[in-house]
C-alpha cells in the first residue's frame, strides 16, 4: 500500500508539504503542488477521508443516542438517520443505552463524546439537568427526536403525543365505548421517559371532554413491549369487569393486550376493542387500529436539520410540516426551531362498537 512518505520521496518534499498540497492549502507553491499531485497520481495514492477530516478538526461522525435499539420505533428512526448521514458522507456512532441510567450518565456526562463526533442526535432520551449542562459544554450542534426534554439551541422533531392519544380515545368514544381502559409506560423505568405521561394526558382529556371521569382502576402501567401489554391486560381483567375497549400507548403493548384477551377467551373487537399508537410493521397483519406516526420521516428530517450546521444544506427541510410553538431558549439565545410531524388515525379490524347488552 502506498504511503504518504512514498509520495514525499518521489516528489522530493517533506510529508508535511505533501499533506498541505493534497489538502489544497495556500502555503504550497503552484510548482510544488503540481509535482506532488503528479507523484500521487503516479503512485495511485489516495488521501484517507478520515485522516483529512481529522486534520481539519472534524471527525465526519455523528453520535446517535437511543434508549433501546431493539424497539421498533428506535430502530426505524436510527436506520433512516444512518441512511441519510451516509448519503452525505457522514458515519454514525451508535450509543445504545439499553434502558440503563448508569449508561446514560456515562455517555452524556463524561468525555465519551468529546472530540469523537461532530454532532449529536438524541432519540427519545430524557435528560436530567446535569445531562443538559454536560451537552451544552460540548458546544456541538444537535437535534432531539421525540424527547420530553431538550438542550438549549437544539431543534426538536416530534409528534404531538397528547393529540395522538386524544384521537385514539375519541375514536373509541365515537364508536360508543364509555368503559375505556388505558395501558401505558412503566413509571419505574430507569430512564424516566415522559412519552407515556403525554399519552395518558391525551386519554384523560378525551374522556373528560365526553363527560366521563377517568377511572384509576382502568389505568395500568407496564413496559412498552408485547410482554408489557400482556401483563397490563391480564391485570386489567383480574380487577373485575373487563373494559369494552383498551387504548394502548404503543402498538407493541396493544399486540400484547390482544394476546391476553384471546388467552382469556375474549374476542377482539366483539368483546373488547383495542387501539395503539405507531403503525408498527405488524399492525396491518394483525388488523390493529392505530395512530400512525411517521417514525422514518422523523429520522430523516432530524438528519437533514443536523447536516445544515455541518455545511451540508438541505433544501426546504421544513416544507409541508407544522412548526411547534417556540418557547424562550433556556440559554438566552434565539429559540431553536421545533417541528411537529402529523399523525393519522388508521382504522382496522380491532375496533368496533361495543356489543349490545
Amino acid at each position: 500500500m502506498t504511503r504518504i512518505d512514498d509520495v514525499a520521496r518521489l516528489a522530493g518534499v517533506s510529508t508535511a508539504t505533501v499533506s498541505r498540497a493534497l489538502r489544497g492549502l495556500p502555503t504550497v507553491s503552484a510548482a510544488t503542488r503540481r509535482r506532488v499531485l503528479a507523484a500521487a497520481e503516479q503512485l495511485q495514492y489516495a488521501v484517507s477521508p478520515s485522516a483529512s477530516r481529522l486534520a481539519g478538526g472534524k471527525t465526519g461522525t455523528v453520535a446517535v443516542v437511543v434508549p433501546r435499539i431493539t424497539r421498533w420505533f428506535f430502530a426505524t428512526v436510527v436506520e433512516e438517520v444512518e441512511n441519510h448521514l451516509h448519503d452525505n458522507g457522514y458515519d454514525l456512532l451508535l450509543y445504545n443505552l439499553g434502558g440503563r441510567e448508569q449508561t446514560r450518565r456515562r455517555v452524556l456526562r463524561t468525555a465519551s463524546l468529546h472530540k469523537r463526533v461532530d454532532a449529536i442526535i438524541l432519540v427519545a432520551t430524557p435528560l436530567r439537568p446535569a445531562d443538559v449542562t454536560a451537552l451544552t459544554k460540548l458546544e456541538l450542534p444537535g437535534v432531539t427526536i421525540s424527547s420530553g426534554s431538550g438542550v438549549p439551541g437544539w431543534p426538536c422533531v416530534r409528534i404531538d403525543d397528547v393529540a395522538a392519544a386524544r384521537t385514539a380515545t375519541r375514536h373509541l368514544l365515537d364508536l360508543g365505548h364509555t368503559r375505556i381502559a388505558h395501558i401505558s409506560g412503566d413509571p419505574d423505568d430507569e430512564l424516566a421517559f415522559t412519552t407515556h405521561l403525554d399519552r395518558r394526558r391525551g386519554y384523560q382529556e378525551a374522556l373528560r371532554g365526553a363527560g366521563i371521569r377517568p377511572d384509576p382502576s382502568l389505568d395500568v402501567e407496564s413496559q412498552f413491549t408485547i410482554d408489557g401489554g400482556i401483563q397490563a391486560a391480564t391485570e386489567l381483567l383480574a380487577r373485575g369487569e373487563p373494559p369494552t375497549a383498551i387504548f394502548a400507548a404503543c402498538d407493541e403493548m396493544a399486540m400484547g393486550a390482544m394476546t391476553a384477551l384471546r388467552d382469556a377467551g375474549l374476542r377482539v373487537p366483539q368483546d373488547v376493542s383495542v387501539i395503539g399508537v405507531d403503525d408498527h410493521d405488524l399492525a396491518g397483519v394483525l388488523g390493529l387500529s392505530t395512530i400512525a406516526q411517521p417514525a422514518a420521516e422523523q429520522g430523516q428530517l432530524a438528519a437533514r436539520i443536523l447536516l445544515d450546521p455541518l455545511g451540508v444544506r438541505a433544501a426546504e427541510p421544513y416544507a409541508g410540516l407544522v412548526p411547534a410553538p417556540r418557547g424562550a431558549d433556556p440559554g438566552g439565545g434565539t429559540p431553536a426551531p421545533s417541528v411537529i410531524l402529523p399523525t393519522r388515525l388508521v382504522v382496522r379490524e380491532s375496533t368496533a362498537p361495543p356489543r349490545a347488552n
